[in-house]
């Protein structure tokens, strides 16, 4: 943790953040760390803070002090999800932009056993909770932030695009100011002019997002209206990536390099690799870690996974590797195994005892001259459990709303199996799209997947 510190008293004069065509330098950054090392200083040892608050100066040199004085931190976005998450994981105080940033005590009656050693500072992540009440995690944010240690510096300007209070985000933040780059922090991710804009404006050379944030950049058709050519990688995670999409993102960012990246809240951020650039297969190329596939399924086993959840039971480790729930494929390459995401296995479609993927599905659809973007999803069926559905959104110059059903059924016919295909099409405006830049897929819990 020392090294972390020297390292950015050694980038001092150079720039670290800029937020709202402010610019904030190595220095500034640190005068504000010193600011709230004052703050914290009759703090408790490892006492559990939350920073309510999305990237600011702030929130950033709040995480950085608490972590170096070897606190937990809770970084919470949402303001509808403060209370419950704050009782979850038993909050003992609060940072929030809306108090000026002053130190806050909480209390709940809630206990629980501090999972961490005496010298170590923490991390507490929350699962999403699209399938029940979010589960707390505790990460060993020594252990993450030593990841580090041996990187080199670099001058670039990356995108904090991924969310504070995701372990993607996390991973992002730590990685940019262990070696010197400058943060661009966005005001707004779902514009994506604006994302755009910064990206033109400040030269960003590294944009770490999502297949569907990248489709609504392809369908607002930003790269016509800015100048997006300081791109030099473009890294991509949180769901799979849909081979016509990347199609045609490699057609209109031909001098980028594409990667997908992997990783969960419970066993980090992997380091990956890839045979050519826009490969869909992806090696696990990470020494911090272990893998074996199971039933098609994902395990893992990693020196950065979490230490316990604080709200729920360790039921998906077993033997220390981690179910992830990711269905993959996979392929050798000059004697190494390659995989590819194909799923998850609790979105699977069940239709009479036939298993059908959505995202498969979701690749055929997208392959249509007209459909813009679509999500597969399962509805319940008295005759086979369960029955494909589709939403779609279209360019109605080339399908007419009426038609839908009937073009995507004769363009499905013959390249996937029939009970593939979509028996019911949904015509919206809009797809449903999380704050994590994820399609929401609606899950049926009943149907016997």
């Amino acid at each position: 943790m020392a090294n972390f510190l020297s390292k950015l008293q050694s980038f001092a004069t150079q720039p670290a953040i800029i937020h709202n065509q402010t610019i904030y330098t190595y220095q500034n950054l640190l005068e504000t760390i010193e600011h709230f090392n004052k703050q914290f200083i009759d703090l408790p040892p490892q006492s559990k803070v939350i920073i309510h608050d999305d990237y600011s100066l702030q929130s950033i040199a709040s995480f950085m002090s608490l972590m170096l004085n070897k606190h937990i931190i809770i970084p919470i976005i949402s303001q509808k999800e403060l209370e419950q998450k704050s009782i979850e994981c038993d909050a003992q105080f609060i940072l929030s932009k809306e108090n000026d940033y002053k130190i806050t005590k909480i209390k709940h009656d809630k206990k629980q056993t501090n999972l961490l050693k005496n010298n170590s500072s923490g991390l507490i992540l929350f699962s999403s909770g699209s399938t029940g009440k979010p589960k707390a995690m505790l990460h060993d944010l020594d252990n993450l932030i030593n990841q580090f240690d041996n990187k080199k510096p670099k001058q670039l300007n990356m995108l904090l695009f991924l969310m504070f209070d995701h372990i993607g985000g996390i991973n992002t933040m730590l990685n940019i100011f262990s070696t010197g780059q400058c943060a661009i922090i966005p005001n707004n991710r779902k514009d994506v002019s604006h994302i755009a804009e910064l990206i033109e404006k400040y030269k960003i050379t590294i944009l770490p997002t999502s297949p569907t944030f990248l489709n609504l950049m392809l369908l607002n058709k930003v790269h016509q209206t800015y100048n997006l050519s300081s791109l030099k990688m473009i890294t991509y995670g949180t769901e799979s990536m849909p081979p016509s999409l990347l199609k045609n993102l490699q057609e209109v960012f031909p001098k980028t390099r594409f990667l997908q990246t992997f990783g969960t809240s419970e066993v980090g951020i992997m380091q990956t690799s890839s045979e050519k650039s826009g490969s869909l297969f992806m090696k696990l190329s990470d020494p911090n870690i272990q893998y074996k596939i199971v039933n098609n399924e994902l395990w893992i086993k990693s020196k950065t996974q979490v230490l316990g959840y604080l709200n729920a039971s360790m039921d998906n480790f077993v033997d220390g590797y981690f179910k992830t729930g990711d269905l993959v494929e996979t392929k050798q390459i000059n004697g190494e195994e390659y995989i590819r995401i194909i799923g998850r296995a609790k979105e699977l479609i069940n239709v009479g005892g036939e298993k059908v993927l959505p995202q498969e599905v979701e690749g055929i659809l997208l392959q249509i001259d007209g459909i813009k973007d679509c999500v597969v999803y399962a509805e319940a069926n008295a005759i086979t459990g369960q029955s494909v559905v589709c939403d779609i959104t279209i360019d109605e110059e080339k399908i007419q709303k009426t038609e839908a059903k009937k073009i995507i059924r004769s363009f499905c016919k013959g390249k996937i199996e029939n009970y593939k295909i979509p028996s019911k099409v949904v015509v919206v405006e809009s797809l449903e799209i999380s704050e994590r830049f994820k399609k929401n897929r609606k899950i049926q819990t009943g149907g016997g997947v």
